[in-house]
């Protein structure tokens, strides 16, 4: 039995206000046959068979680690030591989800401020706040916060951010009428700089971006600031912090990126981790919360909620941000891994992953047919395949291979990039799987 609050005229007085005659008006929005779809499941069933088909579906899936496994465009495949999951399951750290009373789970503040010190660092950003969603709704927040200060409501993106993230920023603006214009997603084209002018809120450029260029925000900054707008630095691989020039050295006046890298899986699509950083002087325009350290009336060393500027704890009006977590448990992972690499440990697993994408890049491209169209990369490029890339991957996983992520998975309906693939390696790929999937594409070309 169910207890529901609100009687019929409640709701019809609910309804009234917001302008609708019905509830189904609400979800008009939703495609019919997304709509309450039929379902091919039986009414009823005991748990012992529940469990054993559930479990013969899960054995369909394909795991990153059953072979070969080159798929990255936002989400890649790292080691993560066991010691991560032993702590964060500690008592001190894993404490209340949402603590309304946040200083007394200290060790739930202490690891955010050891988390936001460590994201500060790795940008090159003078502060970080205590996490987001994920990478794309971090940068659609960046972009909210640009308007914040300048006062405009144009939105200017490179065509290498990754289309999800491009997706995600278009949805959030266009809601208040802003202005979103995007240069042509073309592998190697860098074509923003004369989009920016006067009315710019922000320009968004991701670096390595989603073909796996690398991209020197210097300018890119310096115009936008000559225009009085924001450069906002969008990383999706956080591996690359350990060899690349920091975005903010780069001119970056907010960063953000997607954590997922270092100290989670990739779990079959999240949940994932949104790092966001950014000047000072931007401090009190910024979303979510940012923990602080403090001492007690004793003296002793303590931890607080600085500022919290999401709706959860202050008005909506008042709120820079509707956030409704800090995906606290992912950022302790992250906090911890990066605690137990350290800085030269961070960067001997970009220096692996590194290596390994070269050396994968230099067999496909003896490949024939394959054309490498990056001159420089991180872990990560884009080759030109014969063929449509998603009926070549196709072919290449049957054999239990996982060459990368199409063209066509990421531009649905796109002509000019149907034959585009776009190949991933890290500390994990052997030379055995880089040779195994030269010959499953020699094969299938």
């Amino acid at each position: 039995m169910r207890y529901l609050p609100l009687t019929d005229a409640d709701r019809q007085s609910m309804l009234k206000t917001i302008g609708v005659e019905t509830v189904d008006e609400l979800f008009s929005d939703v495609p019919e046959g997304a709509l309450n779809p039929a379902l091919d499941l039986p009414d009823h069933m005991p748990e012992m068979e529940v469990e054993r088909r559930l479990t013969r579906l899960s054995r369909q899936n394909h795991l990153g680690s059953d072979g070969p496994f080159f798929a990255g465009a936002g989400a890649y495949r790292h080691h993560v030591p066991a010691t991560v999951d032993h702590i964060i399951q500690r008592s001190e750290f894993l404490t209340a989800y949402t603590p309304y009373q946040p200083e007394i789970a200290q060790g739930t503040l202490q690891y955010l401020f050891e988390f936001q010190t460590q994201v500060a660092a790795l940008t090159g950003m003078e502060v970080a706040n205590a996490s987001m969603y994920d990478g794309s709704t971090a940068t659609a927040e960046a972009a909210l916060m640009a308007r914040r200060i300048t006062k405009r409501n144009k939105v200017v993106m490179a065509g290498g951010l990754h289309p999800h993230y491009a997706e995600v920023v278009r949805t959030n603006e266009e809601l208040i009428d802003d202005k979103v214009l995007q240069a042509p997603a073309t592998p190697g084209a860098g074509a923003v700089l004369d989009m920016i002018d006067d009315e710019t809120s922000c320009v968004i450029v991701q670096s390595p971006d989603v073909f796996g260029f690398l991209r020197d925000l210097t300018e890119i900054a310096k115009k936008a600031h000559e225009h009085g707008a924001l450069c906002v630095a969008v990383v999706t691989e956080a591996v690359s912090f350990g060899l690349l020039k920091s975005p903010g050295s780069q001119g970056a006046d907010i960063v953000v990126a997607e954590g997922q890298s270092i100290g989670n899986a990739l779990n079959f699509g999240g949940p994932y981790l949104g790092l966001f950083a950014a000047r000072e002087k931007h401090i009190r325009h910024m979303p979510g919360r940012l923990c602080g350290e403090t001492t007690d009336t004793e003296g002793r060393r303590g931890f607080v909620l600085t500022l919290s500027t999401r709706e959860q704890h202050i008005r909506r009006d008042k709120a820079t941000s509707n956030i409704c977590t800090n995906s606290g448990l992912c950022a302790l992972a992250f906090t911890v891994h990066m605690s137990l690499l350290g800085g030269h440990g961070l960067r001997k697993v970009a220096q692996l992953s590194h290596e390994a994408a070269v050396k994968t890049a230099d067999a496909l491209a003896s490949v024939q047919g394959v054309e490498v169209l990056n001159d420089a990369f991180f872990n990560e490029f884009t080759i030109c395949l014969p063929k449509n890339a998603s009926d070549v991957t196709d072919v290449v996983a049957a054999k239990g291979i996982i060459a990368g992520v199409p063209g066509g998975r990421l531009w649905p309906g796109r002509e000019e990039t149907e034959n585009l693939l776009i190949v991933a390696a890290t500390e994990l790929t052997t030379d055995e799987d880089i040779t195994a999937l030269k010959t499953a594409l020699e094969e299938a070309l």
